[in-house]
């Protein structure tokens, strides 16, 4: 019997500094973007603000995709639609954004 395509699941992380503490902005482009994020096999999408400078933000991205565009997500990145999304993203943005992507341990990994 045949096994169906493997997936994997990924966490984003963009951290960076807004130039004021108004994330408002922020909030409205991410909640505009969505359904291009699930398009990509996003499952869910946070905002997380500093409660000790509001002006540090994290944005997590969870996403479920093929194992095979998973290897590919460098070249995926380069998608015209994605940069341009990207653009206008980091067009809010003053400094740098660190991106990290994690998985999630289980529970025979966590120990």
């Amino acid at each position: 019997m045949a096994q169906g395509p493997t997936t994997v699941r990924r966490i984003l992380q963009f951290k960076f500094t807004l130039p004021t503490g108004d994330a408002s902005q922020l909030a409205s482009m991410v909640k505009a973007g969505r359904p291009f994020i699930a398009a990509f096999g996003g499952r869910r999408v946070r905002l997380l603000q500093n409660v000790d400078d509001p002006k540090r933000i994290v944005q997590e991205i969870e996403y479920e995709t093929h194992e095979a565009l998973e290897l590919n997500r460098h070249k995926l990145a380069s998608d015209p639609r994605i940069q341009a999304y990207l653009m206008a993203w980091r067009s809010m943005f003053a400094g740098a954004v660190e991106v990290d992507v994690y998985q999630e341990l289980g529970p025979e990994q966590a120990g």
